[in-house]
């Protein structure tokens, strides 16, 4: 079979490096959800709100502390949206949309951070020690939010966990600390 005469082909514009260099700065960044060092200090300590964070994600059988997974199970519960939003941010990519790319990752970001907080906020986690909660009521001069309902439950012959006591919440600045960043992959940490 042959075709007969010929055809040109004139390219008026190259958008192929703009479409890779877009596609390599998407596929180079990841959204982090955690506690940043740069948000990690505590006033009142000279424990950081990572290693807080860190001890209370995986627990310290040593010191008799249980897990309470936050971060993970938090992160988890948004995965969906995340998903379809970073379909969203590679059709962006593949528009040369780098604008949106950027929005659609920081709503990622956004996202996830809400569902840890959500997360510490709802648990379910292993109620707190007696103790635990002896030493917030005393901390705070008796007003420490559940903990002085919670000890008069227990006392009075109720199952733990069964008032506003939250194990994650205390002050509310481990709370305030999680955020999010978006790194480049390229970048040393």
């Amino acid at each position: 079979m042959k075709f007969g005469g010929s055809a040109d082909v004139i390219v008026t514009e190259d958008k192929v490096p703009a479409l890779l260099k877009a596609i390599q700065s998407l596929t180079n960044k990841r959204v982090m959800v955690g506690i940043p060092a740069e948000h990690a200090e505590r006033p009142d300590s000279e424990v950081t709100n990572a290693l807080i964070g860190y001890v209370l994600e995986t627990g310290a059988p040593e010191r008799n502390l249980p897990a309470r997974p936050f971060l993970v199970p938090g992160v988890r519960n948004c995965t969906e949206d995340a998903m379809a939003r970073l379909k969203k941010a590679g059709i962006s990519a593949l528009s040369g949309n780098m604008s949106d790319v950027d929005n659609q990752l920081n709503a990622i970001g956004l996202v996830a951070a809400s569902s840890v907080k959500d997360k510490m906020d709802t648990g379910p986690f292993t109620p707190l020690a007696d103790a635990t909660l002896e030493a917030r009521v005393r901390r705070n001069n008796g007003s420490q939010v559940g903990a002085a309902e919670e000890l008069a439950s227990r006392r009075a012959g109720n199952p733990p966990g069964t008032s506003l006591a939250q194990p994650l919440i205390d002050t509310g600045n481990l709370q305030n600390s999680i955020t999010y960043v978006i790194r480049d992959n390229r970048e040393r940490h």
